[in-house]
């Protein structure tokens, strides 16, 4: 099922998610209907908190449109690892019609479970890395643009006050 996914600036967004204790059939549903609001958005990634669900889970599909999908499903995932710099225009879909470029690590290790309670490692570098680190932080409260310069999120702030206004693009 499709999802209505939360937008700024509502507080559920701010708040931080509970590990998931036991991965149940709920646990899996929840993926599910994530996946499908996910695509239907369509976006590289979601974190459960978008769809109003405080718990750590995130689903995650860096794939080209004309490549198969390659679905990664991660509870309770956390990054044991990272280096790098990088610095690349990010999106979300709990800001539509934003983006600003944000400074994140260029390569991750994050460990989570799978949805049959088993531990996995994923190594992830270029897009998968930004939206790891991106989807991570939605489970801690957090939004890209929490990541912006005072500067940038006063600009952004003001856009956005604007934007209710007058609902044309934010990038003006």
């Amino acid at each position: 099922m499709v999802r209505t996914i939360l937008t700024y600036p509502d507080p559920e967004l701010k708040k931080h998610s509970a590990p998931v204790t036991v991965i149940t059939d709920k646990t899996r549903e929840l993926v599910k209907d994530m996946t499908e609001t996910m695509y239907d958005a369509p976006g590289v990634g979601l974190a459960a908190p978008q769809i109003g669900v405080h718990q750590r889970v995130i689903v995650i599909d860096v794939s080209a449109k004309d490549e198969p999908t390659e679905l990664i499903v991660a509870v309770n995932p956390e990054i044991v690892h990272a280096e790098g710099e990088s610095y690349e225009e990010e999106g979300c879909l709990s800001v539509p019609k934003y983006s600003a470029n944000v400074r994140r690590h260029a390569r991750v290790v994050v460990k989570a479970l799978n949805l049959e309670g088993e531990e996995v490692t994923y190594r992830a570098d270029d897009l998968l890395a930004i939206a790891f680190q991106h989807e991570i932080d939605h489970l801690d409260g957090i939004l890209f643009i929490d990541h912006l310069s005072p500067l940038k999120r006063g600009i952004f702030r003001k856009r956005y006050q604007r934007s209710q206004d007058d609902p044309k693009d934010l990038r003006r």
